[in-house]
């Protein structure tokens, strides 16, 4: 009766983990043949003048999960765009700790800015396909349809709990040399600020990175697929995510193609 019940509670166990992971199993992107915007705003908790590029951020959010056109890729944004919010902390000294920041987000920053010929780094920063996007304020809310033809191209399924797969394939005539990185985003994050040039605001956030992995350089014949296999940080719960994977020229910080996933 006992080896009964142990067998019945294994069977359980299992049952229950197909059920999670066939749940999660939908979480698939394939890009097409042009290239998905890629935006990145660099921001923070800590920044007085960063809440109106937040709420910004949060008017590219797709009121669904839509078909980008542009990519034929499942993304959280209504133009297909893979939108990110990077929040870096080098204003918490001010006052105001952003526990949303990480080190690695300032570095990506300041990588963005070298090739992009920037001598310093700033907040509120919307990058746009790897090039300083100053005038996004004025985009009335939308984002730059993707027209160019991508440089490379991606599959991106879930395999297991929290672990994905892409295959990225350079294009013909694209440059032999890429890299890439993963990020988790997530929507309908809050925090009241009680101290600093924030104190007392009542701050909301959609797309904030809450990883980010760069996955390094590859030189590559072109059409040669190269296989990325990564595990991400748990979904926190009541908050919808979006895994991300972008690639992009090493050389230039140009986007050649990426993807995004709501899962």
């Amino acid at each position: 009766m006992k080896f009964t019940t142990q067998l019945i509670a294994v069977h359980a166990l299992l049952t229950g983990a197909t059920a999670s992971f066939g749940a999660q199993n939908s979480c698939v992107a394939q890009s097409g043949a042009t290239r998905a915007p890629v935006i990145e705003l660099y921001t923070s908790e800590g920044c007085s003048s960063c809440p109106p590029a937040d709420k910004w951020l949060s008017s590219l959010k797709a009121t669904g999960t839509d078909k980008a056109a542009a990519n034929g890729a499942t993304s959280g944004a209504a133009s297909g765009a893979v939108v990110q919010a990077f929040h870096v902390g080098y204003w918490d000294y001010i006052g105001w700790v952003d526990r949303f920041a990480s080190p690695a987000y300032t570095t990506r920053q300041r990588q963005q800015a070298a090739l992009g010929g920037q001598s310093t780094i700033y907040t509120p920063q919307a990058v746009l396909d790897g090039r300083d996007w100053r005038d996004w304020h004025r985009s009335g809310g939308r984002v730059p349809a993707g027209k160019e033809p991508a440089g490379a191209s991606i599959s991106l399924r879930q395999v297991g709990d929290d672990q994905f797969e892409a295959t990225v394939t350079p294009v013909a005539g694209a440059a032999n040399t890429w890299s890439a990185y993963w990020t988790v985003t997530e929507h309908g994050h809050s925090s009241k600020v009680k101290s600093g040039e924030n104190a007392g605001e009542f701050l909301q956030h959609d797309f904030v990175v809450r990883q980010y992995t760069p996955v390094g350089d590859y030189a590559v014949d072109a059409k040669t697929p190269q296989k990325l296999v990564w595990r991400s940080i748990s979904a926190t719960p009541g908050h919808a995510r979006q895994i991300n994977l972008v690639v992009f020229d090493p050389k230039t910080g140009k986007t050649l193609q990426a993807v995004s996933t709501n899962c």
